[in-house]
């Protein structure tokens, strides 16, 4: 079935799937916050924390899932609420 043809719940279930096969068990290895070089590859003014797994995979944040500027990481720690971006 076409992702255009699922409804919300063979949506939400499908992207479950891609998320867990694709993170889950999977170590962090480096954290660190782009360069500006890294982000002006980009094409964004924001620099936001980026994540390196085991995999050999970079996980970052973005505004939208067009890519179209960096984002915040949130968490649920109460003293570290947000990782921001960096400008």
């Amino acid at each position: 079935m076409e992702l255009h043809e699922m409804n919300d719940s063979e949506l939400t279930k499908h992207w479950d799937k891609v998320a867990s096969d694709l993170l889950l068990g999977c170590k962090i290895t480096e954290v660190r916050y782009f360069t500006e070089e890294e982000a002006e590859h980009m094409g964004w003014t924001n620099r936001p924390v980026a994540l390196l797994l085991d995999s050999g995979i970079w996980v970052y944040p973005s505004c939208d899932d067009e890519g179209n500027e960096g984002g915040a990481l949130f968490t649920t720690n109460g003293k570290e609420p947000v990782l921001p971006v960096l400008r």
